[in-house]
């Protein structure tokens, strides 16, 4: 089945009964309003998660804008949220899945298989005429137990080098990837050797993520193979994992560099490519 459940599937694991979890983890930069949203409206049963505090640790200059929290904590967590050991959980947001996809990766990583994106988010849901609820959902404590390592993650000292030997994916946008624009971050510009491969063009214009063989031919175009190792940052390791989702419908395993441009760009040592092309890695 891969990263993503459709709307139908959803609607009618929902009216069967079939045990689900819904997390709704609206975020987006520039936007703190995320449980405002989800008190206007939200699927009906789902929890809302707080991607600032429950999806990342607090910010630190060596460790980026949103480092991943320690295993006990997101655990904690995944349990006020209402997770048991074998439940099927559905993440969605109204971007895309930009935001959603953290919660994914980070079950994934944490051992918990069953984790979904809504594809197309909570506009889909609403585009089907599906009816949506207001206020606070409380959910049930649940019991999961979660570990770490699932999923492959590197970190700055493996990003260096990356290029020297596979792909590096920048999925910010263009303009943050050739340092025109850069709203957040100490440095503008991009790790030397990445590849620019923004995020939103893993989506058609409703927010649906692409076919798995329009993704596969993007990807290809990138230089990604079957034996090529890739690896995908983007600001502050969100959005690269909505990329990581998108390589893995199009067949591709690839790394996430949780620190991203935010933990490179805090340290001054490090050098910073700007312009269109990649620049030499920084390992050479």
């Amino acid at each position: 089945m891969g990263p993503l459940m459709d709307v139908p599937t959803l609607e009618a694991r929902l009216a069967s009964g079939h045990r689900t979890v819904l997390l709704d983890v609206r975020w987006a930069l520039g936007d703190p309003h995320g449980r405002e949203h989800y008190l206007e409206a939200h699927l009906p049963g789902a929890v809302f998660v707080d991607l600032a505090t429950e999806l990342a640790a607090p910010a630190a200059p060596e460790r980026g804008r949103h480092p991943l929290p320690p295993t006990p904590e997101f655990q904690a967590s995944a349990r006020r949220w209402g997770i048991n050991n074998g439940d099927v959980v559905v993440a969605y947001d109204n971007s895309g899945n930009m935001a959603a996809a953290r919660a994914w990766w980070m079950l994934r990583n944490a051992g918990f298989p069953e984790v979904y994106l809504l594809d197309g988010g909570l506009a889909a849901w609403q585009d089907a005429g599906l009816p949506l609820e207001s206020g606070n959902g409380d959910a049930v404590p649940g019991n999961v137990a979660l570990t770490e390592g699932g999923m492959p993650a590197i970190d700055g000292a493996a990003a260096a080098d990356w290029a020297q030997t596979g792909i590096l994916l920048d999925a910010r946008a263009g303009e943050r990837y050739r340092g025109e624009f850069e709203p957040v971050d100490p440095r503008a510009g991009h790790l030397p050797g990445a590849l620019s491969a923004p995020t939103t063009e893993n989506v058609d214009g409703s927010g649906r993520f692409l076919p798995a063989s329009e993704l596969r031919r993007r990807f290809e175009n990138l230089g990604v193979g079957d034996n090529v190792p890739v690896a995908v940052y983007c600001g502050s390791g969100v959005t690269a994992a909505h990329e990581v989702a998108a390589l893995e419908i199009a067949g591709f395993r690839a790394a996430l560099y949780p620190g991203s441009f935010s933990e490179w760009s805090n340290n001054p040592a490090l050098p910073v490519a700007t312009g269109s092309t990649p620049g030499t890695p920084a390992g050479q």
